[in-house]
């Protein structure tokens, strides 16, 4: 059944000569118009863009289905370490409570946006902040309760400057020992795959969009008109395009697409890596016990500011002054669980909390939390799934679209080609075999097109490359697996490269700019061709995890370095003293 494209009245009754035609144009009589070519120009690139989106539903389904699963399992992971933090306080330190649950609830608030990627967060400062905060509750509630002569009307305004003081100087009062920076250093290590794959999540769904936003030009669209309807002109309804004139003109109108192959197989890889990475991560790097543990690292550093609390004290006192008397001290019981700041470092060893719990089997079961079992599901009950399942399902899943770019321009053509014929339409005529020279994907290579002149890219996906190869190679350095001079260098070759390769045009030799069509002897190349020679082509820049070599110990070079040959004079001693020994006496 035929497709109806525009109005029946514009075809003409019998064959005519329209002079006015642009596209279709060829010496004999003539079933078209140019008001059909217009209606035929709008429609083939809705055709073509309406195929792309169906192709890429799939890969964009499987990126946005993912990101939000894996939104959702961080903030359950958050969620439920939250609340086992915060526990600590009531259960432990409750004269804190109150005031502590907000710098907990601050804490954890920042570590999702750091997990989701946020580009302004900053695991220090969210460290270094709640410390800060959390000191002058420390300083005021367990080491110096009580002390103090102010009165109350003049409470407020002192005892607000001195805790600004003590924020400000904890840092150089350190009261906290190592265990801020322990914990920065746990979390920092644990976090930073999540936060890697959170942000390369958006940045594909951002690709995703942006292919399928890009504008056709018109130059392709009258290549596309040429390859299927203009055989309409000529009575010809039913044969189908030649091959090598479908993949030619498919590459020059998805040239700008073709571009992001390599970056994107990079993306892909990297994906993957981060996906494995959260998949089987040890205890030394795993996210959960990670976010379990900032529980024992805040309890850890409060007892170490208990330990040392004349110290802290007395240095607080010269930069600070005198603690102000805190009005609400002046109950019955101001020393209720307060520890003293002479207490031996024994005493709070021997205890896990400076508090315990009223009831023993509250105390027990918030022993047992940090040890429970893998994965933590939320409240929703099974919409939760666990990381090391979700990263396992996502590795497998992604694996399938690393050439996806790279291969558009063929499956579109996949999708022309699915009845055989003896015959195909080549543009012009009907012919046996396509005789034109089919060229790469890339570029460089789409200036030898015979079938339509490609001058650039389009601006979108231009942008959408850059913006892919920096990202990825900043991941790449920010998770430790490439290092930044590397990084320097392959940017730096690839600019000359990039220079070298075109004059004022995107131009990247990783899709085949070497012309790809040269190697297709026959000139009747055809997408299968062309599939070879794409994934021939090793991406160069930036380099994706999996190809990037352990780190590598110079093994045979510190041998030939280190090893000690003995020279002739050595050999020549020991001999000497050998025989010696042996010297009739």
């Amino acid at each position: 059944m035929m497709r109806q494209i525009g109005p029946v009245e514009l075809v003409p009754d019998r064959p005519g000569t329209d002079e006015s035609l642009r596209v279709c144009v060829h010496p004999g009589p003539s079933c078209c118009t140019s008001k059909m070519e217009d209606s035929y120009m709008a429609a083939v690139r809705s055709e073509t863009q309406q195929k792309m989106r169906s192709y890429s539903f799939e890969l964009k389904y499987l990126i946005t289905g993912h990101t939000k699963a894996y939104q959702e399992t961080f903030e359950s992971l958050v969620s439920f370490t939250s609340n086992l933090t915060s526990s600590l306080f009531d259960s432990a330190y409750s004269r804190l409570a109150s005031e502590c649950h907000p710098l907990v609830l601050q804490l954890f608030s920042d570590i999702k946006r750091h997990l989701s990627g946020d580009s302004n967060s900053s695991l220090d400062n969210t460290i270094r902040r709640f410390y800060n905060d959390l000191f002058p509750l420390v300083y005021r509630r367990l080491l110096n309760p009580g002390i103090g002569h102010t009165s109350p009307l003049s409470y407020s305004s002192t005892s607000t400057d001195h805790n600004e003081c003590l924020r400000m100087t904890q840092q150089d009062v350190s009261p906290f020992g190592p265990h801020p920076r322990l914990l920065l250093s746990s979390l920092s290590r644990a976090l930073g795959a999540g936060r890697a794959l959170s942000r390369l999540l958006r940045l594909a769904g951002e690709v995703v969009n942006a292919t399928e936003k890009a504008s056709l030009s018109r130059e392709c669209g009258r290549g596309l008109v040429r390859m299927q309807y203009c055989s309409h002109c000529r009575g010809l309804t039913l044969i189908r395009p030649c091959t090598g004139l479908c993949v030619n003109i498919m590459r020059g109108c998805l040239v700008g697409v073709s571009e992001l192959g390599a970056p994107w197989r990079s993306l892909v890889v990297l994906l993957q890596r981060l996906a494995a990475t959260l998949a089987t991560s040890s205890n030394h790097n795993s996210m959960e016990l990670a976010l379990l543990a900032v529980r024992n690292h805040v309890n850890d550093a409060i007892l170490h500011a208990q330990l040392h609390g004349p110290r802290i004290t007395a240095t607080v006192e010269k930069v600070c002054g005198p603690q102000a008397a805190d009005p609400m001290m002046t109950s019955a019981h101001p020393t209720t669980s307060h520890v003293p700041t002479s207490v031996t470092s024994a005493t709070l060893e021997r205890s896990s909390v400076t508090s315990p719990p009223t009831h023993p089997a509250a105390h027990q079961r918030l022993q047992l939390q940090p040890r429970r079992s893998f994965p933590l599901k939320d409240s929703r009950g099974d919409k939760s799934r666990s990381l090391k399942k979700l990263s396992r399902e996502f590795e497998g899943s992604v694996q399938r679209y690393q050439w996806f770019f790279s291969e558009l321009p063929e499956m579109l053509c996949e999708s022309e080609m699915e009845v055989e014929q003896h015959t195909c339409w080549s543009g012009q005529d009907v012919v046996e075999s396509y005789a034109g020279r089919v060229v790469g994907s890339s570029l460089k290579a789409q200036r030898e097109n015979s079938e339509m002149t490609v001058r650039n890219t389009d601006p979108v996906l231009k942008g959408a490359k850059k913006k892919l190869e920096q990202i990825t190679q900043e991941l790449l350095v920010e998770l430790g697996w490439v290092s930044k001079a590397r990084a320097t260098v392959e940017e730096e070759e690839a600019g000359s490269a990039h220079r070298e390769g075109s004059s004022g045009d995107d131009c990247d030799d990783e899709d085949g700019c070497e012309a790809s069509g040269e190697k297709n002897g026959d000139g009747t190349g055809d997408s299968s061709s062309s599939h070879s020679l794409v994934k021939n082509a090793p991406p160069r820049r930036p380099v994706p995890p999996h190809h990037v070599s352990p780190p590598q110990v110079a093994v045979r070079a510190s041998a030939n370095t280190l090893s000690v040959e003995p020279s002739p004079l050595t050999l020549a001693i020991l001999l000497f003293l050998l025989l010696s020994r042996w010297e009739p006496r």
